[in-house]
């Protein structure tokens, strides 16, 4: 009887295997009456958080998952699985207290079919799997930082809902790392079971449960009836359903939206772009009626990027070597008639430093940076030895087609001033792999933040970080500015750790290592009956709180 009991349960969740997988084209029977629908030109390559590397990835993965902490409105972190936290006053363990009633999505599995209780050690498993190189999780480095035994990470289970995490050296900023969709908690049996197919079979916690997949055809999650945040004495969320489309042109997507066929729309596509908005950026006054924009600060920073490693033989017989020819360039050219009409003032005028609008600790008036002065730049070019730019070698700027018009912008005026731009169009990844190997003096960048603070940022600048190794693409150097991000590192009040960041952000701008573009701009937009959206300077999508009239 046992035997045969065993091969019906197999059975069983073998048929079901069958229904839930990635591949089968599903639908209720019932007809769902308040399904959000949006579209993702990109596609998704996996729905396993440890693969969440991009926006397409990380917004379905905040759908159906989460972790110990996540951030609000004011991309601040705050409670989550960890209803409260502790740490040391040293700054290297942290210990979580979890809740008791967050549930696994229901799977058959699990024990009655129902989703089992997470528990503290199912977090030891989540986060080992992140660092496991047979996994090659590109989120592996967020735990660079904590403390070894041996080849093991010093996680614990302290008991079922306490979690312990201990770092090698302080790292305030670590509690942002650990609010990144790469640190979602996952059930080991689950995992296991589908081993890389877990990728279309995704169980998680969060306000959403999976339902089907046709990829690059249409992603559907549906309301997870189990979860565990409240609005007040309301159970989140309030969708029924989740739709994910992968329309990849972009006008086309437009054009549904505008039919009322999407209930949300992120970003601008300069097919549409004049069309959907002013000249100032406004929405265009025909839409009004028809759908809500709302815009916030994105923490990307756009910016051009000169290679400053006095080493290198490009950087020797490049004109950009000198820092005068790198500050006139920064008062060159006007970036606020740049924002006006080649962005549709779709972002700010980057006149302080490298840190973007929106991160904490941004201060304007304590960072000082470039503005257009085009009497200042020919001033400039002439202490370099150049007056009216007579004998100055060609500079290349190096960049992709999408950003050409802006560059040929810039191109312009600095032509005019004196300078001889040369503009190099690459693929984007070729360009990312000449700025990695360090092969361009000159070119456009741009640093979308991975967590929000500003260490994310002032990495790019810290010697020890030189690429290919690490993120600082200028090779620039300045034992003040490393002093002073090691001292960062281990400071826990946030006010001194942020007096530290902007004095590395004037050192930055001082030297003239780079010249910030722009302070990006995140623009959404939704239909009439969608209310209750709301979003950080991430951009993360978060849909638990959103309601369909």
């Amino acid at each position: 009887m046992n035997v045969r009991s065993n091969t019906f349960s197999s059975i069983f969740i073998l048929i079901l295997f069958m229904i839930n997988s990635c591949n089968a084209d599903r639908s209720d029977k019932n007809e769902v009456r308040k399904v959000f629908r949006y579209n993702e030109s990109a596609g998704i390559y996996s729905l396993d958080p440890a693969f969440s590397k991009d926006q397409a990835s990380i917004w379905a993965c905040n759908q159906l998952y989460n972790g110990l902490v996540q951030l609000n409105d004011k991309a601040q972190v705050e409670p989550c699985i960890a209803h409260a936290w502790k740490i040391s006053e040293d700054g290297l363990t942290y210990t979580f207290y979890l809740r008791h009633d967050v549930f696994f999505h229901d799977h058959p599995l699990f024990k009655s079919g129902k989703g089992r209780r997470v528990i503290a050690s199912d977090f030891v498993y989540s986060l080992n799997r992140i660092v496991d190189e047979k996994v090659a999780s590109p989120g592996a480095w967020i735990f660079n930082n904590v403390a070894k035994e041996g080849n093991l990470n010093l996680y614990k289970a302290i008991d079922d809902s306490t979690f312990e995490i201990k770092l090698a050296n302080p790292f305030p900023p670590f509690l942002g790392l650990l609010s990144m969709q790469y640190c979602s908690v996952v059930p080991k049996e689950i995992v296991e079971y589908y081993g890389k197919e877990f990728r279309c079979n995704p169980i998680g916690t969060g306000p959403f449960r999976f339902k089907m997949w046709k990829e690059g055809v249409k992603l559907v999650m549906v309301k997870n009836n189990n979860y565990f945040e409240f609005d007040g004495k309301q159970r989140l969320p309030y969708l029924d359903a989740v739709s994910v489309t992968f329309i990849a042109d972009k006008q086309s997507v437009f054009l549904e939206f505008v039919k009322g066929n999407l209930d949300f729309m992120s970003g601008i596509d300069a097919s549409y772009k004049n069309e959907l908005l002013t000249p100032s950026g406004k929405l265009n006054p025909k839409y009004k009626d028809k759908f809500n924009m709302v815009t916030q600060p994105y923490l990307n920073t756009e910016y051009l990027g000169f290679l400053v490693d006095e080493e290198l033989s490009l950087f020797k017989n490049s004109p950009t070597k000198l820092k005068l020819i790198r500050r006139a360039i920064n008062v060159g050219f006007d970036k606020v008639k740049m924002m006006k009409y080649m962005r549709n003032n779709i972002g700010v005028p980057a006149t302080a430093g490298f840190i973007p609008q929106g991160m904490p600790g941004f201060d304007s008036s304590k960072v000082k940076g470039y503005s257009y002065n085009p009497e200042l730049s020919k001033q400039l070019l002439a202490e370099a030895g150049f007056p009216n730019g007579d004998g100055l070698p060609e500079i290349t700027l190096s960049t992709t087609a999408s950003y050409l018009d802006l560059c040929k912008y810039i191109q312009q005026q600095l032509n005019e001033i004196g300078f001889k731009i040369k503009l190099d169009v690459n693929p984007p990844a070729t360009l990312r792999e000449m700025i990695a190997k360090s092969k361009v003096a000159f070119f456009r960048g741009s640093w979308i933040a991975d967590y929000p603070d500003a260490e994310n940022y002032l990495s790019l600048f810290y010697s020890r970080n030189f690429c290919p190794k690490g993120p600082n693409y200028t090779h620039f150097k300045s034992a003040e500015f490393d002093k002073l991000f090691e001292k960062a590192q281990s400071e826990i009040n946030d006010s001194i750790r942020y007096d530290y960041y902007q004095k590395m952000d004037q050192l930055i701008i001082d030297h003239a290592a780079i010249v910030p573009l722009y302070y990006d701009q995140v623009l959404c937009f939704y239909q009439k009956n969608i209310k209750g959206a709301t979003g950080n300077s991430m951009n993360l999508l978060t849909l638990k709180r959103v309601k369909k009239l």
